[in-house]
C-alpha cells in the first residue's frame, strides 16, 4: 500500500464475527482516531487548476 501512497496506519483488518458488534464498534473508534490523527493523505490532494 505504501508504493500507491497509503500509510500503514490508514488501513486496517481485522476479522469480526456479526454477533460482536461490540468490538465493530470499537475497532471503527479506533481506526477512525487514528486516521484523523494523522490527517490528510497528501499524496491525493490535487493541486489547484492553473488557469491561463
Amino acid at each position: 500500500m505504501e508504493l500507491m501512497g497509503v500509510e500503514p496506519d490508514r488501513l486496517h483488518f481485522s476479522w469480526i464475527s456479526s454477533a460482536e458488534s461490540t468490538k465493530f464498534v470499537n475497532v471503527v473508534k479506533e481506526v477512525t482516531e487514528k486516521v484523523k490523527a494523522i490527517g490528510p493523505n497528501n499524496h491525493f490532494i490535487k493541486d489547484t487548476a492553473k488557469v491561463a
